[in-house]
This record gives C-alpha cells, sequence and structure tokens, in this order.
C-alpha cells in the first residue's frame, strides 16, 4: 500500500487481508491505530508493527513489533507465530 487511507480505503471496499505488516510512524495515524482498525473490521488478521526505534511509547504491548534493521528469518519466525 502506498498510504494508511488507500489500506483503510481498501478494506472498506471489502478486501480481507490474512496479514498486515506496517510501519509504526507514519503520518495521519500510528501503525497501531492502523492495526486496532484493521482488527476491528476482521479479528483474524494477522498484524505486525515494523519501526526503526526500540522505544516507541505508543506501540500496544499486545501486537507484535519487529524493530528494523531486520533480517529477512527475523520476519520468517514473526509471520509463523500463532496469532
Amino acid at each position: 500500500m502506498r498510504s494508511m487511507e488507500a489500506a483503510l480505503e481498501l478494506l472498506d471496499q471489502g478486501l480481507k487481508p490474512n496479514i498486515l505488516i506496517t510501519d509504526h510512524l507514519m503520518p495521519g495515524m500510528s501503525g497501531t491505530e492502523l492495526a486496532r482498525s484493521v482488527n476491528a473490521a476482521s479479528s483474524d488478521v494477522q498484524v505486525l508493527i515494523v519501526s526503526g526505534y526500540s522505544e516507541v511509547e505508543d506501540v500496544a504491548p499486545d501486537l507484535p513489533r519487529l524493530t528494523k534493521p531486520f533480517r529477512r528469518e527475523d520476519l520468517a519466525n514473526m509471520l509463523s507465530r500463532p496469532s
């Protein structure tokens, strides 16, 4: 997706993703807020918040998070965890 707005529009149009990987710090809405919106629409979507900052205060502790930089193996491990 190119923007949070585009992602929300697609969800409003009926898109049902299996997974959402989003940066945490974005203009307009944080990755945590986007993840909560997506989960409100469809609770079975796996979410992963990615951030370049290890100490971002607004990332909810119940959401999976991966800190940049990361290796492919780190991403694969996060995505293979049960939701």
